[in-house]
């Protein structure tokens, strides 16, 4: 499977942006501290790790992608255990929350595997039916 890499990055890029609208003022009111603003940007964050990965590597098999985006995703969730001040000064930035986090969350597992299981859904199951013609 080669993937179109430019298309692979404006999916990236509409996902930054769905993410960072979860979390923002823009937010409907009646939906903010839902569900919605609770879980969706970690799920939207692990799929755009599996599509930046898309754009790096589009020679890969969505299975193989898939397995590292998680494990990024879970190494990343599993660093917010290890509490350095260095580590933590990072996190208290903007950028450093939005790549790094800012604390450990069981349910955040649970939102990486089901933004990896879409991202893969789409990639194996979509994405090549544009191509088909």
């Amino acid at each position: 499977m080669l993937r179109n890499r430019f298309a692979y990055l404006i999916l990236v890029v509409i996902i930054i942006a769905l993410g960072l609208f979860t979390r923002s003022s823009f937010m409907p009111e009646m939906m903010r501290g839902g569900f919605i603003t609770t879980y969706a940007g970690d799920a939207l964050w692990a799929a755009m790790v599996y599509f930046m990965l898309c754009v790096v590597f589009p020679k890969w098999s969505p299975t193989r992608i898939a397995i590292i985006a998680l494990s990024f995703s879970y190494a990343i969730e599993i660093s917010q255990l290890c509490q350095q001040d260095w580590l933590n000064q990072i996190r208290h930035t903007r950028i450093g929350a939005l790549i790094l986090g800012r604390g450990f969350l069981w349910t955040d597992f649970l939102c990486y595997t089901a933004g990896v299981l879409l991202a893969f859904l789409f990639d194996s199951k979509v994405a090549p039916l544009s191509h088909s013609h």
